[in-house]
């Protein structure tokens, strides 16, 4: 079943899930204005259907059960539409398809805006290409600082960020870590964390 398709048969659950079927939020902008909670991934497909993902890390890792050690596969996925959404999400599963889809369902969940602009003095285009000022996220031990490139610059960051700023939209950013940035989901949450950050302040 293809997404629109999905959307269209989509019965809401929740109280905000109705507002949107009915037609009564009107768009994703006025869901994040009134601060109302997203709590079924329908709600994503429906304002945003041509999201797209990546899958950013696979790791094997074991339980202990009274049956013994069971393997599972952990994935983490972001999402976004590289137009100023993007979303990040962790599923586990027996197989990798599995935890794939579990991992969309929470990136879903975790959808965020993300402010555009051009803040580096070097350029002032005042077109949205990189971020409006400098944000600093934090996951675990890993830091990360992203600051306004101009134009062409690209996006001068570690693979996993690259990925996370590639899907908000974000075309060109300086960026520095520190920490433990050999893990990779911890990465792709600091940028995360940096990006939403950049609607915590009035520009």
């Amino acid at each position: 079943m293809s997404t629109e398709s999905a959307a269209e048969a989509w019965q809401p659950r929740t109280w905000v899930g109705k507002l949107v079927r009915e037609g009564k939020v009107k768009s994703i902008d006025d869901l994040f204005r009134l601060n109302l909670p997203i709590k079924e991934p329908e709600i994503i497909d429906f304002f945003l259907p041509n999201l797209k993902h990546e899958v950013v890390s696979i790791n094997i890792v074991q339980r202990q059960t009274d049956a013994g050690e069971v393997s599972q596969f952990q994935v983490a996925v972001v999402i976004g539409n590289e137009d100023g959404y993007v979303g990040i999400g962790m599923g586990k599963g027996r197989q990798v398809n599995q935890a794939i889809e579990k991992a969309i369902r929470e990136a879903k969940l975790n959808i965020i805006p993300v402010r555009r602009g051009c803040g580096s003095w070097h350029c002032s285009c005042d077109e949205p290409h990189s971020v409006p000022f400098k944000v600093v996220g934090k996951s675990g031990s890993v830091r990360v600082v992203l600051i306004p490139a101009p134009k062409g610059v690209g996006l001068v960051a570690a693979d996993a960020a690259k990925v996370v700023l590639r899907l908000a939209g974000i075309r060109d950013v300086w960026s520095y870590t520190w920490g433990e940035t050999r893990t990779t989901h911890n990465l792709v949450k600091a940028t995360y964390d940096a990006l939403r950050k950049t609607y915590a302040f009035s520009i």
